[in-house]
């Protein structure tokens, strides 16, 4: 799986409302301004603001303009999971040349790669939707994700 830096961006920064905000659990509490959060995890600040723009499009934060502004989570840090915030920055978790595996079509003798790809996604989307904001920010994952992360090669 390969990561943009736009998506490890935007999950640094959210991450990081979520810790700075209060949101352990409930809704955010108080606005965090743009740039403590590119200060805080060293992302160029020109980008992180379209990297927000971007997440405030998606559902994800929220703006509160003003001398008291910044942004906010738009829900729950616990409700947002890492996969929705990699859909709203980069699209689909997986896909080959732009589609979905299921619409490749593949045939002869490549036609099981059609389902690696498939089982891939499967996979990556169990392990990224189980994921939340707020686990992250607990540094409590999902027994699941500690046991893959302790052990990769354990993954049956």
């Amino acid at each position: 799986m390969r990561l943009s830096a736009r998506v490890d961006y935007a999950l640094r920064a959210v991450v990081q409302l979520a810790a700075e905000s209060g949101d352990a659990g409930g809704p955010s509490t108080r606005p965090v301004t743009a740039d403590r959060l590119a200060t805080a995890q060293g992302i160029p600040p020109k980008f992180l603001e379209s990297i927000l723009l971007q997440l405030r499009r998606g559902g994800i934060v929220t703006a509160q303009r003003g001398p008291e502004g910044g942004y906010r989570l738009a829900r729950p840090a616990g409700d947002i999971s890492l996969a929705e915030v990699i859909r709203v920055i980069d699209g689909p978790l997986a896909n080959v040349r732009g589609q979905r595996p299921e619409d490749l079509g593949y045939e002869g003798a490549v036609t099981a790669l059609q389902d690696v790809w498939i089982a891939l996604r499967a996979s990556e989307r169990e392990i990224l939707e189980l994921v939340t904001i707020r686990d992250v920010v607990e540094r409590d994952l999902p027994a699941r994700v500690r046991d893959l992360a302790a052990d990769p090669r354990a993954w049956a």
